[in-house]
């Protein structure tokens, strides 16, 4: 295992993707993986692309990923996908979306699938991203299932999330919703040789106006990702973003609020495990009866065995 994570560390693809599998697989190595390659994190560039599906996000990131390589940034792009129900893994492969980058030594993609996950990302995509931070890449791009209102989740790790918006397909109405204009550090609007493009910007700005004076007021930059037009002005707001992130308050918040959230998540995770190991020992075909007969509940039984883990 040592020499696994030497070998990534040292940006080796192949030893990279074998962390990542093991950490997604939640393998019995993969806390000391996890627990190796932490201190050697926080150096990368976290960048969420999301909203709604096709809007165009996998076609504007294969066009970010070839303006951010002209920089000579090394690139980690994790593209979260819809889980196949037989297997939990990702229905759409990497390669064949960024046809493009994938045989690019400097950028490394990988898919994952979202396992259930209604949020947008997965379980272990935080934990990728910090593998891919580790073994030295400066950004990682990641790209979120578009599942609408739902992906605040990608908030929480990101450090810059581009929410991505199209005309013709509700998004004038879905940022209209609470919750969604504080997703979002950077606002797309693709496709704007559409129709309506122009009163998404509008509106978008409207709403941003309501909001009163802020430190960062989040751009709204039409492109059209499929003739590159545009990409340049995001590829330059995720630049100004990263720059005001290392010269604000704002970006010591994100950070503290990411420290107190990885604790939060591993304390989830492992109090999840007790409980359900604790149940296996406990359910029994009497409790399973009792329950479709409706003469127990399951508060009541979830709670009794909380009880006693709690006493142990």
């Amino acid at each position: 295992m040592k020499n696994i994570i030497e070998k990534a560390i040292q940006g080796e693809p192949r030893s990279i993707a074998r962390l990542i599998t093991m950490v997604e697989n939640e393998s019995a190595s993969s806390v000391d993986i996890m627990r190796s390659i932490y201190t050697r994190s926080g150096k990368a560039h976290l960048i969420g692309v999301t909203g709604s599906p096709g809007a165009g996000k996998s076609t504007l990131l294969d066009k970010l990923i070839t303006n951010i390589s002209r920089s000579g940034l090394s690139i980690g792009v994790i593209a979260v996908d819809p889980s196949s129900p037989f297997t939990g893994g990702a229905v759409l492969g990497d390669r064949l979306r960024m046809q493009n980058h994938s045989l690019d030594p400097d950028v490394f993609i990988r898919s994952m699938g979202t396992r259930g996950s209604l949020g947008g990302v997965s379980r272990g995509t935080y934990e990728a991203a910090m593998i891919l931070d580790a073994c030295g890449k400066d950004v990682v791009l990641i790209e979120t299932v578009g599942v609408g209102q739902s992906e605040i989740d990608i908030m929480k790790i990101a450090d810059t999330v581009v929410l991505v918006l199209v005309p013709g397909m509700g998004d004038d109405i879905q940022i209209m919703k609470a919750g969604i204009m504080e997703i979002a550090d950077i606002f797309i609007v693709n496709k704007s040789d559409r129709d309506g493009s122009e009163r998404i910007v509008r509106e978008v700005n409207m709403m941003l106006d309501l909001q009163g004076e802020k430190p960062w007021r989040p751009p709204v930059i039409p492109t059209i990702a499929e003739n590159g037009d545009g990409v340049d002005m995001a590829a330059k707001a995720i630049s100004d973003h990263r720059t005001f992130l290392e010269r604000s308050s704002e970006g010591q918040r994100r950070k503290l609020a990411r420290a107190r959230l990885e604790v939060e998540e591993v304390l989830r995770r492992e109090i999840a495990k007790i409980a359900e190991k604790a149940w296996d020992r406990q359910i029994s075909g009497d409790v399973l009866e009792d329950l479709a007969a409706r003469i127990n509940d399951p508060y009541t039984v979830a709670y009794e065995l909380l009880s006693k883990i709690i006493s142990i």
